[in-house]
């Protein structure tokens, strides 16, 4: 059979662009619609897409124009472009060729962001006093993201390649498309019973519709409400999302959630032993101090002569004795003055002595007997003499 009727790939692709580029309705071609999937390469080229609620299309602007822009293109702006459609042959893929660009408004989901943003900011949720301490040296870390992709292999990597000795947990979440925000509340909400020190929130690269999910309100909530320190790792590093703002910690790429998430292992261990070395030293002066004060008490004049403690104690209980005896003498003398005076009253006092003057007292049934008006004829009375007593009768009674 003779192949002369088959084409190749080339030959097609050629013959299309050729097309393309006849075609005189294509050479000039008005579009509207929004931007998606931004890149400004370093040539100055700009690399993006175009699309409406239903198609989208690739599109590329060479530096010569790009350099007559008055704005700034971003995903989500809305603009007017005019250029020529072709085909781009190494791929077979149609693209339009933007020579002119300008801004109509921004896009739905841009609205919706700054909205969402307004929002939650206002509510408190983006404060910094709500923000959780990112631990220097976590022993287990969750990863919530994709199970495949650059982004779960950068981030195990460099976990790996920094800090080995910490457990990480992979749950597994779709991070693109209808479903993915619940999922990714749903893995949160998981990651709370395993005993986490950190959790990473994130994915690759994407248009603003790939990475949409991450601003979703069901999603900023959920990170906000997790007692796990939590860092947002969406995107490339001019990509910003709600979890970023809500998040403890937001790191410009999957690769940078990793490297802010642990320490150097190499720089602990040097921490470490710096550590060590300054603990022994202190240890060491600590020692050599104390043995020095050893030093000291055990040459102390005292403990070399420890008899001078007794020698001086018994010295100073000799004062104090001195001093009580003569305290005691004082008292004692004052005390014999004293009793010898109350004697000399008391022998005053003393009936006895008057009785050996030649005094006499009488008694009648015990009383004395000061008035003869209170004795009668034949009364027996007792005169108390000096020496002895008599028993005597009444015969009369003389008055004075």
């Amino acid at each position: 059979m003779s192949d002369n009727k088959y084409l190749t790939v080339s030959v097609l692709t050629k013959y299309l662009k050729h097309k393309f580029d006849t075609d005189e309705h294509l050479r000039c071609v008005f579009i509207k619609g929004e931007l998606s999937n931004f890149k400004f390469h370093t040539s100055g080229h700009l690399y993006f897409s175009i699309k409406d609620e239903n198609s989208k299309i690739n599109a590329i602007m060479f530096s010569n124009n790009a350099k007559k822009l008055t704005f700034k293109p971003a995903d989500g702006t809305k603009v007017l472009i005019m250029g020529r459609v072709s085909i781009y042959e190494t791929t077979g893929n149609y693209q339009i060729y933007v020579e002119e660009m300008q801004e109509d408004g921004v896009g739905n989901l841009y609205i919706a962001f700054e909205k969402l943003k307004e929002q939650l900011s206002k509510e408190g949720l983006f404060n910094p006093e709500h923000k959780l301490k990112i631990p220097k040296i976590p022993h287990k870390i969750g990863v919530i993201t994709a199970p495949t992709g650059a982004a779960i292999k950068d981030i195990i990597s460099t976990l790996k390649r920094r800090f080995p000795i910490c457990e990480i947990i992979l749950f597994p979440s779709l991070v693109q498309g209808e479903n993915a925000a619940s999922d990714i509340v749903k893995k949160i909400e998981l990651a709370k019973s395993y005993n986490l020190d950190l959790l990473i929130v994130g994915r690759g690269g994407g248009s603003i519709e790939d990475l949409w999910p991450f601003n979703e309100e069901i999603v900023a909530r959920a990170i906000y409400n997790c007692q796990i320190p939590t860092i947002s790792a969406v995107g490339h590093e001019i990509d910003y999302t709600i979890a970023d703002f809500v998040a403890d910690l937001r790191a410009p790429t999957p690769t940078g959630a990793a490297e802010m998430a642990v320490p150097n292992i190499n720089d602990v261990i040097k921490h470490i032993e710096q550590l060590k070395i300054r603990t022994n030293e202190s240890l060491f002066k600590n020692i050599n101090y104390k043995k020095l004060m050893l030093d000291a008490i055990k040459n102390s004049f005292v403990l070399k002569n420890p008899l001078i403690l007794y020698e001086n104690k018994k010295q100073r209980l000799d004062m104090y004795y001195e001093k009580i005896e003569n305290i005691l003498k004082f008292k004692l003398g004052d005390a014999k003055n004293k009793y010898s005076i109350i004697l000399d009253k008391l022998e005053l006092l003393n009936p006895i002595n008057t009785l050996k003057r030649g005094y006499s007292v009488t008694y009648l049934s015990g009383k004395v007997i000061t008035d003869v008006k209170k004795l009668k004829e034949k009364d027996e009375i007792n005169i108390k003499l000096s020496k002895g007593s008599v028993l005597a009768e009444v015969k009369k009674i003389v008055e004075e």
